[in-house]
């Protein structure tokens, strides 16, 4: 009896133990199963962050250096060109220089001429990556713009504040040089605190010979004749 007593305890014992080491394996599967799925979204979160941060990178062909340039897989003669070019006051006179083999749609990923949201054809607005013909369609519909909150306000009905934030590396909205706020100025590519600060410094305008005169103390001709291209007086 005493035998048959120690026989079933020790059966008890060894049912337990193979209970626990079960539960034990299961839990480790479990927790090797949560790691896998919390550290697999982290990874794809950071791709697309780095994508997001790839596609925001868009050089001006007017402002980049040729460091930039060569950075971006420009044959040295296309670089030396471009800086010998330089201003380009429109993006159609930039396209025009690159040459018919070159893959403009992954080029201008990379590279590009902003272009003025209120008097640029609705078809040259698809030279924009990823602008079909209803985008295009609706940069047209809400001009005149009058700020680049509006194009945000705007755009931002049809599509997300990345995308948004994506196209602004594209396009521009022309300033009153009396009224615009400063908010506003700064918004133009290549516009930063000091320069938005001559541009209020000297109002007010009382015609374009004026602005010339003025910013042109500051920046050469070439520099001059782009931002020029920015900026307007009500007549």
């Amino acid at each position: 009896m005493r035998k048959f007593r120690t026989l079933l305890f020790t059966i008890t014992l060894m049912s337990v133990t193979m209970i626990a080491c079960k539960d034990t394996k299961g839990k480790e599967k479990q927790e090797e199963s949560v790691t896998e799925k919390t550290e697999t979204p982290s990874e794809e979160a950071k791709n697309t962050e780095a994508e997001k941060m790839e596609m925001a990178t868009v050089l001006n062909a007017n402002l980049a250096t040729e460091d930039d340039l060569k950075g971006i897989g420009l044959s040295e003669e296309l670089v030396a060109e471009i800086l010998a070019k330089r201003p380009f006051l429109t993006m159609n006179a930039f396209d025009s220089l690159l040459g018919a083999e070159m893959d403009k749609e992954a080029l201008y990923k990379k590279i590009f001429v902003p272009f003025n949201l209120n008097t640029t054809a609705e078809s040259d607005f698809k030279m924009i990556p990823g602008v079909g013909d209803r985008m295009a369609h609706e940069f047209e519909e809400y001009r005149p713009y009058t700020s680049i909150q509006q194009f945000r306000r705007e755009i931002g009905k049809y599509v997300d504040e990345d995308e948004v934030a994506r196209y602004e590396n594209y396009v521009f909205v022309p300033v009153e040089l009396n009224t615009a706020s400063e908010e506003d100025i700064k918004a133009l590519p290549g516009v930063g605190n000091r320069m938005a600060h001559e541009f209020e410094e000297y109002r007010p305008y009382t015609n374009m010979e004026q602005f010339r005169k003025e910013i042109g103390k500051y920046v050469d001709d070439k520099e001059l004749s782009r931002l020029e291209r920015f900026v307007y007086l009500k007549e």
